[in-house]
């Protein structure tokens, strides 16, 4: 962690948490998910930054991984809870930051990951296991009558890696990794009214390229062309070129250049709600890029 690289982050963070703002206020009963989520990936872009993956509007029971299909026209309802998570890089230093967007009458649900994540950042600093922070998310959860989701967890962050080490979990456990000064990290408590586990739904609209193989595919040719710039981070389908893109893509899951992101629920009927900031440990706490 050089001055260069702490920038790169921060600057991400600054950026990642304006626009994450500017997308949530976005979202009222009628309004198109697309226009939402074109608006806060252009204006990653306008900042002179880059898009880390894409903008994830995931609502009521729905947890993570939905984002806007090509030539989508789903609007905002009534009641809607709307977790809104958005990823920043510069220069490949990422800034991962989200959170819930209420449009009926949940706010202790929201306030449950809320307040789950401010305990837990203020836990951080060398020495404290992972497993302390699960604890503290999750007692903060359930002291408000909710379930934390217990297979959705934060994660580290690296130069275009959007999911290393550490993993830091939203139950306790025992021990687990110490904290160390220099890492970076997402924390990001989700909050439900359901199971507290989350099921992969059959749609899939976000995917990551894994490894590189050569192909023969002219459709394949051109998904891996269009994502050369990502850098192997993650991207949407409606990003692609359309002619014959599921024929591409299954293709190249079934080679197993391409790791898919299904939508991913708790049971139907549940409210999900989330909070996310990233932050790089310091030698006696943490900075938080994302606030």
């Amino acid at each position: 962690m050089n001055d260069d690289i702490f920038t790169h982050y921060t600057h991400a963070g600054v950026i990642a948490n304006k626009i994450l703002h500017q997308a949530a206020g976005m979202v009222r009963e009628g309004v198109l998910i697309a226009e939402v989520v074109e608006t806060a990936e252009n204006a990653i872009i306008e900042e002179g930054a880059g898009i880390a993956f894409p903008l994830n509007i995931s609502r009521n029971e729905a947890a993570a991984h939905d984002t806007a299909r090509y030539e989508d026209d789903r609007t905002f309802a009534a009641s809607d809870l709307v977790k809104v998570d958005l990823g920043v890089h510069v220069e490949g230093y990422i800034a991962d930051t989200a959170l819930t967007v209420d449009l009926g009458k949940n706010d202790l649900l929201v306030e449950a990951s809320r307040a789950a994540l401010d305990r837990a950042i203020a836990m951080v600093r060398p020495g404290v296991t992972v497993g302390e922070i699960g604890a503290s998310i999750q007692e903060e959860i359930e002291s408000r009558g909710y379930r934390p989701v217990a297979n959705l967890t934060g994660h580290g962050l690296g130069r275009f890696l959007l999911h290393e080490k550490p993993t830091i979990p939203n139950i306790g456990i025992q021990g687990g990794p110490a904290i160390e000064e220099g890492m970076v990290f997402a924390i990001e408590p989700f909050a439900t009214t359901g199971s507290g586990y989350v099921s992969e739904s059959p749609r899939v609209e976000i995917f990551q390229q894994t490894s590189m193989k050569p192909v023969r595919l002219r459709a394949a040719k051109k998904v891996l062309n269009a994502i050369r710039s990502n850098n192997g981070l993650p991207f949407a389908k409606r990003m692609l070129p359309q002619n014959k893109v599921d024929l591409a893509l299954s293709t190249l899951r079934r080679q197993q250049i391409l790791h898919a992101y299904p939508v991913l629920h708790d049971v139907p009927g549940s409210l999900v709600s989330q909070a996310e900031h990233t932050l790089i440990v310091t030698e006696d706490g943490c900075v938080v890029t994302t606030a």
